[in-house]
């Protein structure tokens, strides 16, 4: 049996004394004398995650290492904090909460962009046993409204502007709206005032950052159960009543402290680099606690991975900083494809592994970018519900054998297993829901915000001992993983199920495509066909017409004629979300010709406009 495998197994057999021994890695006011109770993770253990990230690593002498890089492009800055400066700012910043009346268990809203200062206010609550809500800076106000009304914050910090390539985003014009819209008022905003762009302050809400952090004194750690929440992450895209994803303190630090030597396989003293943003799951998790958790140093990149200012972007910081370790999604290093298909921009780098996820990884990308970086491209798999990876080829384990299209194996923890609608497990190489029986790891979401109900219908209630993560696919018969899509990404052509997945990967292997995305239109014969949509390769200079014959004969020739592909679509773009996450089912109702919400993720919305003209054509 291979390392990977006698870890692994111990995981699902012991799984008391498994995490039990990784809880060692975690410093604990009150060491839990119960590592699982049937529902919990370390129910009677206390600690406090802000001194776990940062006051431990100056009290073992590793003040003066970095421990985050802020690189703003977009700025024209690069500032380096030492553990022992960000554990001054994150202890003030605490101190001007404090102030201000938040207390243990209150709520903070965090609506700001990629600077230090939000970093440090995630700390600043977790320091204070405070629940942080950070919601993407730059979200329409009616947005935060809803956002604000559920999470009922004693204050919201927040910015004057973010800035993107070519704009300046005004943040406290969308607050005042949203403020003025929501039900729940806070006692007080904070707001750091850029100088790209000032904004007024409303007296007797708001209060400037800087004046405030400066009168405040330091505030110490306050212990919690490992079972408080630390955050509340709600769900991108959330129509309706809010979907509030909740972490436990404990579990959290437990888990993401593992995961980082054992998943990704880094080291403390390395740099760690997350290219996401702090609004999203992966920013929580691999920008600010895991790699602070673990002593590592980590980026805080405020820019793109084209534009800002050339596709070089990523490679100048990878080299710049030293990165051993960069994780992103797929979309980012297909745009850097898009722009430089022949790689004219890489520099020398030290790098060690790339990690991708988000969505799902194209063995086109995948080549791409292990024969340009010459290292290791690991597609790894999971969600916000869980915060960390469910399926990932363990670098710091084992690294298994790669296989294009496989987020490899689950990690140690999850015991996923494929089940059909009866709910019987799928023999290998069968499709049907993915699901991990219970218990879940440390570190997944113990419940929904305020929604207790929602938690069980949404995900335990479908099949009866087991986390539904609403997604499709199959285990082979080596026990590796094949993520299709969520299970509304099925098609059904004629009474046959079909993969768009399935369908996208093959269009994505054609030289001159950069990305795609193939939906199921509505049809009156075959219930329904998929469409593809294709972007084109920068420099690409094929007839579209010619394109689509091709791809049409090379989905007939690999999927065959029950696919009844017919329609590829060159467009200048894809619609996607700020995280890139391509918007499938709001092209699909555009599609279909039904009425359709902007979301409240969107990048760009006119994209969503072009393709609508696209199908009006």
């Amino acid at each position: 049996m291979s390392t990977f495998d006698t870890v692994y197994r111990r995981s699902i057999e012991d799984p008391e004394g498994f995490w039990g021994e990784a809880a060692l890695g975690i410093s604990w006011d009150e060491q839990p004398s119960t590592v699982h109770d049937g529902s919990r993770w370390f129910p009677d253990g206390r600690l406090n995650t802000c001194f776990n990230a940062v006051d431990r690593h100056v009290g073992a002498g590793r003040g003066d290492q970095a421990a985050l890089i802020y690189d703003s492009p977009v700025t024209g800055t690069v500032r380096t904090y030492t553990y022992a400066e960000l554990l001054d700012e994150v202890a003030r910043t605490a101190g001007m909460l404090r102030d201000l009346g938040v207390e243990t268990g209150d709520t903070v809203v965090i609506y700001m962009p990629m600077v230090p200062q939000a970093v440090i206010a995630m700390l600043a609550c977790a320091r204070l046993g405070a629940v942080h809500s950070v919601v993407f800076g730059g979200f329409a106000a009616a947005e935060l409204a809803v956002r604000i009304d559920h999470a009922r914050p004693k204050v919201v910090l927040s910015a004057s502007c973010g800035i993107e390539p070519g704009r300046t985003v005004a943040y406290k014009p969308l607050l005042d709206a949203a403020l003025e819209q929501a039900a729940h008022q806070p006692d007080w905003c904070v707001i750091l005032r850029r100088p790209t762009l000032g904004c007024e302050l409303l007296q007797g809400r708001d209060l400037d950052w800087e004046a405030t952090v400066a009168q405040a004194e330091p505030a110490g750690c306050v212990s919690v159960a490992a079972t408080d929440p630390l955050y509340i992450l709600y769900t991108s895209g959330t129509t309706g009543a809010p979907k509030g994803v909740v972490r436990d303190n404990g579990g959290h630090a437990v888990a993401l402290h593992w995961s980082m030597s054992h998943v990704y396989g880094a080291a403390p003293g390395e740099v760690f680099w997350a290219a996401s943003d702090v609004g999203w799951v992966v920013g929580h998790s691999y920008i600010v606690y895991a790699p602070l958790l673990a002593g590592c140093t980590t980026i805080l990149y405020e820019g793109k991975p084209v534009g800002t200012p050339d596709p070089g972007a990523f490679w100048r910081v990878v080299a710049q900083h030293n990165v051993r370790t960069l994780f992103t999604a797929p979309t980012a290093i297909r745009a850097i494809k898009k722009e430089d298909p022949k790689g004219a921009f890489l520099v020398e780098h030290g790098l060690r592994y790339l990690f991708l996820a988000g969505e799902r990884l194209d063995p086109d990308t995948y080549h791409w970018a292990g024969d340009l970086l010459g290292v290791p491209v690991i597609d790894h798999w999971w969600q916000t519900e869980t915060g960390w990876p469910i399926a990932a080829n363990c670098a710091g384990i084992e690294l298994l054998p790669l296989k294009p299209g496989s987020p490899t194996k689950p990690v140690p923890g999850y015991d996923v297993r494929i089940l059909d609608p009866a709910g019987d497990e799928c023999p290998p190489g069968v499709d049907g829901a993915v699901v991990v029986r219970l218990p879940l790891p440390p570190g997944t979401l113990p419940t929904l915000y305020l929604d207790d109900e929602r938690f069980h219908s949404s995900y335990l209630e479908r099949f009866p001992g087991f986390y539904l993560t609403g997604d499709g696919g199959h285990l082979d018969e080596d026990g590796y993983l094949y993520v299709m899509g969520r299970t509304d990404d099925v098609i059904n052509v004629a009474g046959h199920r079909l993969s768009t997945g399935a369908i996208e990967e093959v269009i994505a292997a054609h030289p001159d495509v950069a990305e795609c995305a193939v939906i199921g239109v509505a049809d009156q014969l075959k219930g329904q066909l998929p469409v593809g949509f294709v972007v084109l390769k920068a420099g690409a200079a094929r007839g579209e017409g010619e394109v689509e014959a091709e791809l049409v004969a090379l989905v007939r020739e690999r999927i065959g004629p029950v696919a009844a592909f017919k329609r590829a679509v060159v467009v200048g773009r894809l619609p996607k979300t700020r995280s890139g996450k391509i918007l499938r089912a709001t092209m699909r109702d555009i599609a279909d010709g039904s009425p359709y919400r902007t979301p409240s993720t969107i990048e760009d919305p006119a994209a969503l406009t072009e393709i609508a003209e696209t199908f009006g054509r």
